[in-house]
């Protein structure tokens, strides 16, 4: 009887006196465990701020939106509707990434405002989010939107900076200070935020969908304060080659779009330890959920590419490169490791032409094989070009049984590029086909809403070690890379290099790369970074010379059972466990990566189930600081609760495969 006159007299303080809801200013959305708190005030202007444990981590923020003819929502907003909700059930994503069950667990408040529109915020235990909506009729111009991040004290940003809205986003996330921001300094997202007592604080976004993405800049005021910037509609084009399609100038619009709708979720997700953030899957659990009714046929797993190693293949009789023989070989060794895929990339058509195939390559020939095998091929195409010729070429691809696309440079993120990706998926969605995007901005959701997109590059991954004469694809920037850019979704970084250097003897090779660190952080790349796309890069030629690593290679997964997020220091150190899928046996790894600092970790493996286990590790060799090729294997028994000893070289790593006896 009480719960329903408290339902009664809610609902009759809601609809019949919105005068009382007029009167209030300031709302309140707590966390499910309490510790986060969002605080919002509606007066003069729409502003938020966030608390952890009554503590502030940020000063009020104004939000708002402005469209043409309807004006700026958010100074003097007025409630008419305000409404709380929680939810915690578990999620089961068509692909997995982390994990293969993802707890949802927020409450929400919606504040809906006089004039058609409102605002939902949402506080997870992991962080908190907002995003505008509006219920207009027909077609709105959005010309701006305040986003505003206002830390309460600020030690340091990891800020990968960018020269421009025209950007691969392959950036190193250097960490800056407050005092060396100003209003001319740009970064791309995720960017990550030192605050108050070592607090982190990740920015991103998620569901970007019909709408540019977001950038973030300094502020000519306090120092420490970001504020949102977004690349406006493109007035004009110009195609510099059959690759590059270039803003040249830009209109004061933001997006053209439907007045009914929801906009992207502003993410703020919240960190006390580093590690924590290694496991948060807020960007995922607020994108739009899938829109396939049947996602059996995605089949996440390994890719043997071809493009990093220049198709350097020796101890071979034949010519290598860019002909049907050559490729028949990278089938050969993805069947004989169990790699589900092949890439070609550039040169096996013309760029600007997908009709006109390679003429020393066989397709048709190459295709049967390859089907034979059961090994799909993947296409690399440009993004302009797939754009014009995909309803002509898609007969060829449905010939000769195309697996996917590895679509690039696209180098965009205004409203008419976003809208190329969500218009892509859908396409290859409905062939079957599946989607790897170079080129590209970071995840914001496209995967879960369209999860035939497996993987992203947006991040400054091996490739450029072909080119890095600065010697930035180094060891501090791996493991910088799984607290920040990471955290948004999915990344290609295409790791697997057999040629290991320490600093001082690496040098950049376009025909013969190499990476810079030991031979365990290269293994250890495929425990931490994630991608249900995973690339073996090097030489079949180099991983068939390295068996014991080959075998690491040819079974570890591309996607987890379950992650336990171990350790870890931004820029310093990461540790983590996963546990593979039924399918790959159960088996739990632990991956562990240093920066140049020599390191011992001490990992508790209390994550196991009780019980004895066989103990496979991979580490550096007593010489690696030398020689950084240099590794032991080892295996021994340990039971679940001991404690391993990780000892890692400069540049170092480490690698457990856990059997339970």
């Amino acid at each position: 009887m009480l719960f329903r006159l408290s339902v009664a007299l809610r609902a009759f303080s809601t609809c019949l006196f919105p005068f009382l809801l007029s009167a209030q200013t300031t709302y309140t959305l707590s966390s499910p465990n309490s510790a986060l708190r969002l605080t919002i005030e509606t007066k003069p202007g729409l502003n938020w701020q966030l608390h952890l444990r009554d503590q502030p981590l940020t000063v009020p923020a104004p939000l708002s939106m402005t469209f043409a003819g309807t004006g700026t929502l958010g100074p003097g907003a007025e409630v008419i509707r305000s409404e709380t909700a929680a939810t915690d059930v578990v999620r089961r994503p068509d692909v997995w990434q982390k994990s293969s069950a993802v707890r949802d667990n927020f409450n929400e408040l919606t504040l809906t405002f006089r004039g058609d529109w409102g605002v939902t915020f949402r506080a997870y235990n992991e962080g908190v989010a907002y995003r505008f909506f509006t219920n207009f009729k027909g077609k709105v111009t959005v010309m701006d939107e305040t986003y505003a991040f206002r830390p309460a004290v600020c030690w340091s940003f990891y800020f990968p900076e960018e020269d421009g809205f025209y950007s691969h986003n392959e950036r190193i996330a250097r960490r800056v200070y407050p005092a060396e921001l100003n209003e001319n300094r740009l970064a791309s997202l995720a960017t990550l935020v030192e605050v108050e007592n070592g607090v982190k604080i990740l920015l991103t976004e998620t569901d970007l969908r019909d709408y540019p993405g977001l950038w973030l800049m300094g502020t000519a005021g306090k120092k420490g304060n970001l504020r949102g910037t977004f690349p406006r509609n493109p007035k004009f084009t110009v195609e510099l080659t059959n690759r590059d399609l270039q803003p040249t100038d830009r209109e004061p619009t933001l997006a053209l779009t439907d007045g009914a709708r929801s906009y992207p979720w502003r993410l703020f997700l919240v960190a006390e330890k580093d590690a924590d953030l290694l496991a948060n899957q807020m960007p995922w659990l607020l994108a739009e959920p899938s829109r396939l009714k049947d996602a059996s046929w995605i089949r996440p797993g390994k890719v043997s590419w071809d493009w990093w190693s220049n198709l350097n293949l020796y101890g071979v009789d034949f010519r290598a490169g860019i002909n049907t023989t050559t490729y028949q070989y990278f089938v050969d060794f993805a069947v004989e490791n169990g790699l589900e895929y092949i890439i070609l990339d550039e040169g096996w058509s013309e760029t600007g032409n997908l009709n006109l195939v390679n003429k020393d390559l066989d397709m048709d020939e190459l295709a049967a094989y390859a089907k034979s095998k059961n090994v799909g091929l993947i296409l690399w195409v440009t993004w302009t070009t797939i754009d014009k010729q995909f309803d002509e070429v898609l007969p060829n691809l449905k010939k000769w049984g195309i697996a996917g696309l590895k679509i690039d440079f696209m180098q965009r993120d205004d409203q008419e590029a976003v809208n190329f990706y969500w218009r892509m998926a859908e396409k290859a969605a409905a062939n079957r086909l599946l989607l790897d995007f170079h080129g590209a901005h970071k995840p914001a959701g496209l995967q879960r809403t369209y999860p035939n997109v497996l993987s992203f590059e947006g991040v400054y991954g091996l490739e450029n070690a072909k080119w890095d004469a600065k010697k930035q694809i180094d060891p501090e920037h791996d493991v910088t890379l799984p607290f920040v850019r990471q955290v948004a979704g999915p990344m290609d970084y295409t790791p697997g290099a057999m040629l290991n250097y320490q600093k001082a003897e690496w040098s950049p090779v376009w025909g013969r790369p190499s990476s810079m660190g030991t031979r365990c952080h290269e293994l250890a790349k495929y425990v931490v970074f994630e991608s249900p796309l995973q690339m073996l890069s090097d030489s079949p030629t180099h991983y068939r010379k390295e068996p014991e690593c080959l075998r690491f290679l040819s079974a570890v997964p591309a996607v987890w059972e379950h992650t336990v997020a171990l350790d870890g220091k931004v820029g310093d150190y990461v540790a983590v466990a996963r546990q593979a899928p039924a399918a790959k046996g159960g088996l739990w790894y632990i991956g562990a990566m240093t920066d140049w600092t020599m390191r011992e970790l001490r990992i508790k493996t209390d994550f196991l189930p009780a019980g004895e286990y066989e103990l496979e590790t991979f580490q550096d060799g007593l010489n690696a600081d030398r020689c950084a090729q240099d590794y032991k294997r080892s295996v021994t028994r340990i039971k679940s609760g001991d404690t391993l000893r990780a000892p890692m070289a400069p540049g170092g790593g480490f690698v457990a495969i856990l059997r339970k006896l």
